[in-house]
């Protein structure tokens, strides 16, 4: 494996090349996988072991391999993986990603919500109606997390650059890109801040978040948002559910399993979330991190309970296939080691198309129009990257060409 160094000499991240296949750059720094695109065999879940053993077949390939890129929602859909020739890395920045000013992003010519924020609160009505018919039964549904797209046209190719600076301005995220099938020009990208699955030797983290309250410019409302979220029993059931079925299912893999912190608020520049540190000790340290990270999703944070009940619910109740989104972006290294990310708060790209996701996780309690307002607010930090505004995502109309 080569280390790419930068223009300095120094070993920095390089997400800009036009042969970076993927790049995460978050508070721990940053990584920066390049090609010639190698990709691993396509696949679904079940076989990704297997896929990955014949990719990693050889001494030549075993030998400081990379593997990165993105685990789609739908664990029968296929992955997109790639094998890096070559990395680069950065330390974590301090502040602000840069001058505010970068190049001009181009015009937006229509925006077109899939469904309109009312349709999704009728989604989330008939949920809370399946929820309580079923109360009580077996497998009954519990939770289930909805969500709706934005289909955003520009007028020239959208360029991923400028988006991933914009979106590196709140340092608190894991801004990530990664390449998709035909072609550089097609990727996912976004800015997380949620860490399904970081393992480094025989010890592994996790940190969900579940429960949401929108952040405001004004110091007192963003402090009582901040309070009222910690208080609010609904946002700390559907939370509750989220750690105990991770808890339960990398158990098994550990010999020592704890949530040294407990439940703490954090936050985004937009959003406020309650968050719990799960941490451990692996009985193998052999397993790689991405097989790991596909067990784990989709955790109940982005598609519900029971899981399966839950995902098969969001067919048929969501007009878009979700593809990568809320699935998991990351990369892994020839020991195992690596990290992977909840793919939410990102967008598919292709050229002067980008497709925005947003969900909401809907428990007994929520409100249908208050789910909606709350994907709103989190198609907020990828509407300011494309130069649109952050409440756009609650409107949705043709824009001026």
């Amino acid at each position: 494996m080569n280390i790419r160094p930068d223009d300095n000499g120094q070993h920095g991240a390089q997400p800009d090349a036009a042969d970076c296949l993927f790049s995460f750059d978050g508070p721990g720094g940053a990584i920066a996988g390049h090609g010639p695109a190698r990709a691993i065999e396509r696949g679904p879940a079940a076989t990704l072991e297997d896929r990955l053993a014949r990719a990693m077949g050889n001494e030549a390939a075993r030998q400081g391999a990379v593997i990165g890129g993105a685990l789609p929602f739908d664990k029968q859909d296929h992955d997109c993986l790639w094998q890096a020739v070559s990395l680069s890395f950065a330390p974590a920045r301090a502040g602000g990603a840069g001058p505010e000013a970068e190049p001009a992003l181009p015009a937006i010519r229509a925006l077109r919500p899939e469904p309109p924020a009312t349709d999704f609160a009728d989604a989330v009505a008939r949920a809370l109606r399946i929820m309580g018919e079923e109360a009580g039964g077996p497998d009954a549904l519990a939770k289930i997390v909805l969500s709706r797209s934005l289909a955003i046209e520009a007028e020239s190719p959208l360029p991923l650059p400028a988006i991933l600076s914009r979106l590196a301005r709140d340092r608190s995220v894991t801004t990530f890109r990664t390449r998709l099938p035909g072609g550089p020009d097609h990727a996912l990208v976004g800015a997380t801040p949620e860490l399904l699955l970081r393992k480094s030797g025989d010890r592994i983290a996790s940190h969900p978040l579940a429960g949401s309250a929108r952040r405001s410019p004004d110091p007192a409302q963003d402090r009582a948002a901040a309070e009222a979220l910690s208080r609010s029993d609904k946002d700390r059931r559907e939370h509750r559910l989220v750690v105990e079925y991770i808890l339960d299912l990398l158990a098994p893999f550990c010999r020592d399993l704890t949530c040294p912190e407990g439940t703490r608020l954090t936050h985004t520049r937009g959003m406020w979330h309650l968050g719990t540190r799960i941490e451990g000790q692996l009985n193998d340290d052999t397993i790689p991190a991405v097989l790991l990270a596909a067990g784990l999703h989709p955790t109940p944070a982005v598609c519900g309970l029971p899981v399966a009940r839950a995902a098969a619910l969001i067919r048929a109740l969501e007009p878009v296939p979700r593809g990568f989104y809320a699935g998991a972006a990351g990369w892994c290294d020839a020991r195992g080691d690596g990290a992977w990310f909840v793919a939410i708060r990102c967008a598919e790209i292709r050229g002067a198309f980008a497709r925005l996701h947003a969900g909401a996780g809907i428990v007994p309690g929520s409100a249908p129009m208050a789910e909606a307002a709350e994907t709103g607010a989190k198609f907020g930090a990828l509407l300011a990257a494309l130069g649109l505004p952050r409440d756009a995502g609650m409107a949705g109309v043709d824009m001026p060409g």
